[in-house]
């Protein structure tokens, strides 16, 4: 069994096995094994180009793989997205939602988008947990990069999800009101039994929030496993430090 792949013949809510992909003759993810069950946080964790946009957009459908499969809430999502997109969810630092419409503008066209019942009640919810609601009006080009990134956070939830992938989703956002959104997601997490994968340069963030985390570069799962047994097995005492010292192994 690979290192940080759970095997006990339990459902998962997503599960890649042997996952490649390639451009070319360039390889972008090579032999990715992962799983994610109900309540989990897993962390994809590596440089900038390591594949880890690759992998969540075969995860999201978005991508087909070259080799190997992918089960996303027992769907797959080459030929069944259709049956398992108002399950997921997505939420980058880096997305623009359309800059002429209203905050609340936007949260209504999605909730069609995804047939979300009872609009208003979570269009409130995700507002009042992010900390939008007095912008609910303001114009979305008006916000600032951190108020546009937790008006993603709001889109990502209004439909309740199984699953959601989280890019960076506190990039933009200052030391305090990063800590405030961290603890959103862990109670949604905890409360609402939601998966999650999680990217993140900010390696207290992810010792913070990660249960289980991957180390990928240039495609290729390079460690993986819980915080602990990570830094453990390289005889480090932080994160960061593993994280230095793979990419540059690498080089």
């Amino acid at each position: 069994m690979k290192r940080g792949f759970i095997s006990s013949g339990m459902e998962f809510l997503l599960e890649a096995i042997g996952l490649s992909k390639k451009y070319g003759d360039v390889l972008a993810l090579s032999d990715l094994s992962l799983n994610v069950s109900r309540g989990e946080i897993v962390g994809l964790l590596g440089p900038n180009g390591a594949g880890k946009t690759t992998a969540i957009h075969i995860f999201m459908g978005l991508l087909t793989p070259t080799h190997g499969s992918v089960s996303v809430l027992g769907f797959s999502p080459t030929t069944q997205r259709h049956k398992m997109a108002g399950q997921i969810n997505f939420s980058s630092a880096y997305t623009q939602l359309p800059g002429n419409l209203k905050v609340i503008e936007n949260l209504n066209i999605y909730a069609g988008i995804y047939n979300v019942s009872k609009v208003q009640e979570k269009i409130e919810w995700v507002l009042e947990i992010f900390s939008m609601h007095h912008l609910r009006t303001r114009l979305t080009g008006a916000l600032s990069s951190g108020e546009k990134t937790r008006l993603n956070l709001c889109k990502c939830f209004l439909n309740e999800p199984k699953l959601v992938f989280l890019d960076e989703p506190t990039a933009s956002l200052d030391p305090e009101m990063a800590d405030v959104v961290r603890g959103v997601l862990k109670k949604i997490n905890q409360e609402k039994d939601i998966g999650m994968i999680f990217t993140s340069h900010n390696m207290l963030e992810v010792e913070q929030m990660c249960d289980r985390i991957f180390f990928i570069n240039e495609g290729k799962v390079l460690t993986a496993g819980t915080h602990d047994e990570i830094v453990n097995q390289y005889g480090c005492t932080a994160l960061e430090d593993v994280f230095i010292k793979l990419v540059r192994e690498k080089r």
